[in-house]
């Protein structure tokens, strides 16, 4: 009798294909799931990603009234209109006369916990970085975060000199225009900073050099 409940007990259990197939249907419903929702919400966000970038290129630029984009292809600058951005691309802007007033770069790198996005102003004339806004950031809430939250780590790129290199040092130890003054306790997400905009500079001097 016992047998013959335990035989009647394992008939009703599933097979492990209809285990499989199960896990699977429900893996495919979950990833078109994902992809709609992903394909419904992209436009919305592109649109917004590009609304927070013109409003910071107006920021890193003071005095700037009217920008253009501007790809890089073919050994010199070329305007763009499309709303695709790569690592080719920036950002011209222009005051009231329309004169050149300087560049709006975007640029990445790794930070402490992610990658860490900016857009900082430079004015090639000058060799200056005239400011720099942080558009993406996952570092540490508190200590790291601190690179878009602290306004005197801010105050660091208004005028900040790029030659010979830009170097950071500890904070309240800036003596040259081409120093960064680090965050205390956020080292290492002032260091990424810093190591972006060098890098970023490495690819961007001579090209904007010559477009002058």
């Amino acid at each position: 009798m016992r047998t013959d409940k335990l035989d009647k007990k394992q008939d009703n259990e599933p097979s492990p294909f209809k285990l499989i197939l199960t896990l699977g249907i429900a893996g495919l419903i979950s990833g078109i799931a994902i992809i709609s929702i992903y394909e419904v919400t992209l436009p919305t966000i592109t649109a917004y990603k590009a609304k927070v970038l013109r409003e910071a290129v107006f920021k890193v630029l003071p005095g700037v009234i009217r920008i253009q984009k501007f790809q890089y292809a073919d050994g010199h600058l070329q305007e763009n209109n499309s709303d695709q951005n790569n690592d080719q691309s920036l950002y011209a802007g222009y005051n009231v006369d329309d004169a050149l007033v300087g560049y709006a770069i975007p640029a990445d790198g790794p930070g402490f916990q992610d990658t860490i996005g900016i857009l900082y102003g430079y004015k090639p004339d000058l060799q200056l970085i005239v400011g720099m806004e942080v558009l993406e950031s996952r570092e540490t809430p508190g200590l790291g975060d601190k690179i878009f939250k602290d306004a005197d780590f801010q105050e660091n790129f208004k005028a900040l000199a790029i030659y010979p290199r830009i170097t950071m040092v500890k904070k309240g130890k800036k003596s040259s225009p081409n120093e960064v003054d680090a965050i205390s306790g956020a080292t290492i997400s002032s260091k990424a900073v810093v190591k972006i905009l060098n890098k970023s500079q490495e690819k961007w001097f001579e090209r904007l050099r010559k477009s002058e």
